[in-house]
């Protein structure tokens, strides 16, 4: 059904849906409507996410279990009116003009966007407010995808003739032309007697001119000045302070120096240039680097002064940009990168990859990192580079903080396929390793890699990885070889999480018993009841059915191959012990109702309360006498039978009623319905009168009181469920309180606060990310000999490290409603992080692979409102300085080492790196550990 309004839908003298079903349907059609037909200029309005949560609570869009969060189980009550007062500044909460948003929202956590149907359908139903409606625009009509201007751009525009200040609003994808008209409507003025001025600083870096391009290409940022100059006598202010004085532009050469220069005492740049791009590019010496280092009036080469120290500059941050800052920071501190870049690498560009970004990229790296290493800098705006960054990597474009990793992968490989020596990457067809070597297979897969993938980041950043899955049903092997950039590794809080199951007996052999072991996060079904089997000496007749209590009821059984995800802290878990082949039989499934024993039947009915857990045991599908399920139930409670009632050696009705060992549980199901013997009891004891409590059939709810027959008791289905009345006589005879108060499958408590604080170190890491785990059911292996998807394990091994190795800590856990981060102090060597241990095929030859930290990006603080930093060391020089945005300061190697470390830069110590000083101290520590 579509509807395209909510008229007609309900009686029209209703303005509020009868039913949340209602108006979860209306809200669907108008949705569903205006994104089939979206145009640009449409509007979209921005809602509180925390209302809106609470709306599709309301509704039923959100129920138990949908995703890995804590949702209430039943649908919340109507929510209030809309409150977006928390999105919008302080200053214009209540104001009329267009709302001012707070800086820092993040969509899907702060907000939510809605069409401007829905949002007057909402408005229509809850009041509230403010309003804020942002404007659709398209970014590409052909594929039908458009993006929402949530945050326009704001421009200061200053007018030279008298310093006046006037603020201006536009989005970041108007054209410069409509700039020029707004400011023309603003003051009254000509077109043709104006010129605005990129006013960056202060300063005239640029004239306006270019009318076809966005205001985001002409890389004005948020918040920045634009300059408004204009003609008297169609003589412009800024000709006569050109005649003046030397204008900044006028300072480009028109050759670069030939003189060369040392880089904090490193490798010379080379002075030559070569034009030898192919024909696409502009005439304009848009590849050439040395040309357009002066760009911002200085050139990178030094008056030759040795005590210069080069590589010290910082970024300024243009509006939550500290993300971008810190990964480049790390970047152009790393040793090979900065001889590459420093020298003339233009020969390498590749502009016929349709994969890279036609060199642009790689261009406006290199001339950041050129200013970033020149000397006399106190600091750079990385404008045209974040903008360069924005065309190609819209995920990055506007002032929203980002993720530091997800823009270094994407850096990493965007640089990798601007300068890929590979022009045509021939067609290679993947082979099985049939049984081969693995040193031969996979130097087989490195080559094939290379081949088609051949640049400076390959060379420095690459290694390879082996990855070993294994069929769980057939036991096949499949063996691959991959590259990987960078390790992103788990934190050992993250990888593993302690549940606690109440172990019930089904023969009746035992009392319950809670158990709580250590299993993987992402594992399945199979790894608790694995865990839970050692736990509990299960015998080898015995097999473990997991089940989750709720309400005093069976909610649900769980499949071997069912993710551990799906079980929340908050949950209630048993595990049946079972005879092996329990399938084949009847499962008998006893439920626990408080009853007065002297109630009436009339009286009696279904709404009376459950308790004590349920009880599961089974039962041979052709022994359904009344003597046989009374003879099983009474043997699953003989453990919970009070002593003081029937002394040791004393039978539980002295001969008069079924006996307590009726039950018995063999090793296979063939036996198993042999062995399932029911009572030597003669059935005439059996009367009601003499039985020690009353049963019933039921169903899984407990509303369903139906006699259990003589003879026989046919159910529907595999599973009896049974109703056992508890009175006051049931009480005395059995102890109830084994059966109650289940506990949590996770109670936070002391010990667990303490555990998260405790610190770890980067090998235990390691471990977690190379640890054999089990593939999650949405990620299922075909494998080649069943024919079928199987969940395969799977094992990680680090065949061949890099030169460089970049080590991610994966500190946030993000879920569709819920984020985390973890603030776990990593101990990370700082010196000697000896990789031995973990790389099975030594690249180095002879010499093992030993690694130097060389630069750190830090997180701080929680997630969206975080802040970026980073450590980077100036090898050449051995000193560590702490870069935070434009702010540069030196800082001891120790304070490097922080629980806000979230990326790891390491370099290779070998003949071809620079080596370790003989009296650099080894972080014995560590070592230690790694050993251990």
């Amino acid at each position: 059904m579509t509807l395209s309004s909510a008229e007609g839908f309900l009686p029209a003298a209703s303005c509020l849906p009868y039913t949340a079903e209602e108006e979860r349907a209306v809200i669907d059609a108008l949705t569903r409507d205006a994104e089939a037909n979206v145009k640009d200029g449409d509007l979209r309005y921005l809602v509180s996410q925390s209302w809106w949560t609470h709306w599709q609570s309301y509704v039923g869009l959100l129920s138990y279990g949908e995703n890995d969060t804590d949702i209430p189980l039943q649908p919340t009550s109507r929510p209030g009116e809309i409150d977006n007062r928390k999105l919008v500044s302080e200053e214009n909460s209540s104001g009329t003009e267009e709302q001012e948003l707070q800086r820092t929202l993040r969509e899907g956590e702060d907000y939510t966007l809605v069409p401007q149907e829905v949002w007057r359908k909402l408005y229509d139903w809850y009041k509230g407010g403010p309003e804020i409606c942002r404007k659709v625009i398209w970014e590409d009509p052909t594929s039908r995808r458009y993006i929402v201007d949530v945050y326009p751009l704001h421009l200061t525009l200053i007018d030279e003739r008298d310093s006046s200040v006037r603020a201006i609003k536009l989005s970041r994808k108007a054209k410069v032309q409509e700039l020029y008209r707004l400011v023309c409507s603003l003051l009254a003025v000509e077109q043709s007697k104006i010129h605005l001025w990129d006013h960056y600083q202060k300063t005239k870096n640029k004239k306006l001119t270019n009318m076809g391009e966005t205001l985001e290409e002409a890389q004005l940022m948020m918040d920045q000045e634009i300059l408004l100059e204009v003609s008297v006598d169609y003589t412009w202010p800024s000709d006569l302070a050109t005649r003046c004085t030397n204008n900044e532009l006028a300072l480009i050469p028109l050759e670069p120096s030939m003189s060369s220069f040392s880089i904090a005492g490193g490798p010379n740049i080379s002075n030559g240039y070569s034009s030898r791009i192919g024909s696409s590019l502009p005439p304009d010496n848009h590849f050439n680097p040395l040309l357009r280092d002066t760009e911002e009036g200085y050139s990178i080469f030094s008056n030759g002064t040795k005590d210069e120290i080069h590589g010290l500059t910082g970024l300024h941050n243009l509006g939550n940009t500290c993300f971008m800052n810190s990964a480049i920071q790390s970047l152009v501190h790393t040793p090979p990168l900065v001889e590459y870049f420093l020298k003339d690498y233009t020969q390498e560009i590749n502009t016929e990859n349709p994969l890279g970004l036609q060199g642009e990229l790689a261009v406006a790296f290199a001339e950041l990192l050129r200013k970033l290493w020149s000397a006399g800098r106190t600091s750079v705006p990385p404008r045209a580079f974040k903008s360069k960054l924005s065309c190609f990597a819209p995920q990055f474009s506007g002032y929203n903080q980002h993720d530091s990793q997800e823009l270094l992968a994407f850096l990493l490989d965007g640089l990798h396929e601007d300068l890929n020596r590979v022009k045509k990457k021939p067609y290679i067809e993947v082979k099985d390793a049939d049984d081969r070597p693995d040193e031969e297979f996979a130097e087989e897969c490195w080559n094939y890699h290379k081949a088609r993938n051949d640049s400076i980041i390959v060379d420095k950043f690459q290694g390879q990885y082996k990855s070993t899955l294994v069929c769980p049903e057939c036991n096949k092997i499949s063996v691959t070889f991959d590259p990987f950039m960078y390790l992103s590794l788990p934190l050992p809080s993250t990888v593993t999480r302690m549940m606690t199951v109440t172990v019930f007996s089904g023969t009746g052999a035992s009392l319950p018993m809670p158990y709580t072991v250590t299993v993987q996060k992402n594992g399945v079904c199979r790894d608790l009841c694995k865990a839970l089997s050692d736990a509990c000496c299960l015998n080898d007749s015995e097999i473990l059915l997991l089940a989750e209590v709720y309400d005093y009821r069976i909610y649900r059984y769980f499949s071997p191959l069912e993710l551990l995800h799906s079980i929340k802290d908050n949950d209630q878990l048993v595990a049946y012990k079972l005879p092996v082949g329990y399938e084949k039989l009847w499962r008998v499934e006893i439920l626990h109702r408080k009853v007065d024993r002297f109630t009436s039947e009339p009286q009696f009915n279904g709404t009376r309360k459950l308790i004590g857990s349920p009880l599961v045991t089974c039962i041979p599908i052709d022994s359904t006498k009344r003597v046989d399920i009374y003879a099983v139930v009474s043997a699953v409670l003989a453990p919970f039978v009070r002593a003081k009632v029937y002394p040791p050696g004393d039978s539980m009705l002295n001969g008069s009623g079924p006996s307590l060992d009726g039950i018995v549980l063999t090793d296979n199901s063939a036996s198993c319905e042999k062995g399932l013997s029911t009572s030597n009891v003669d059935e005439a004891t059996t009367d009601a009168e003499l039985l020690p409590f009353k049963l019933y059939l039921s169903d899984d709810k407990g509303h369903v009181r139906n006699p259990i027959e003589e003879d026989s008791n046919h159910v529907f289905g595999l599973t009896m469920r049974l109703l056992m009345d508890w009175s006051d006589r049931e009480h005395e005879i059995y102890n109830l309180k084994y059966m109650d108060d289940l506990p949590d499958v996770f109670k936070p408590g002391f010990m667990s606060k303490k555990t998260r604080q405790e610190a770890v170190n980067l090998f235990s890491c390691l471990d977690a990310f190379l640890k054999n785990e089990p593939l999650g059911p949405d990620d299922m292996w075909y494998c080649p000999s069943c024919k079928e998807h199987r969940q395969a394990s799977k094992k990680l091994d680090l065949w061949r490290l890099p030169e460089i190795l970049v080590v991610h800590l994966k500190r946030f856990s993000y879920s569709r409603y819920m984020k985390n981060k973890l603030d776990t102090f990593v101990n990370f060597p700082i010196h000697h992080l000896d990789m031995s241990k973990y790389e099975k095929h030594m690249s180095g030859g002879d010499q093992p692979p030993i690694y130097e930290l060389y630069s750190v990006i830090n997180h701080y603080g929680g997630l969206g409102g975080g802040h970026y930093s980073a450590y980077a060391k100036l090898v050449e020089e051995d000193s560590w300085y702490h870069f935070d945005d434009s702010h540069v300061s030196s800082v001891i190697e120790e304070e490097t080492r922080t629980s806000a470390a979230y990326l790891l830069f390491y370099r290779r110590v070998d003949g071809n790196s620079c080596a370790m000083s003989e009296d650099v101290p080894v972080d014995t520590d560590m070592v230690d550990s790694l050993e251990a």
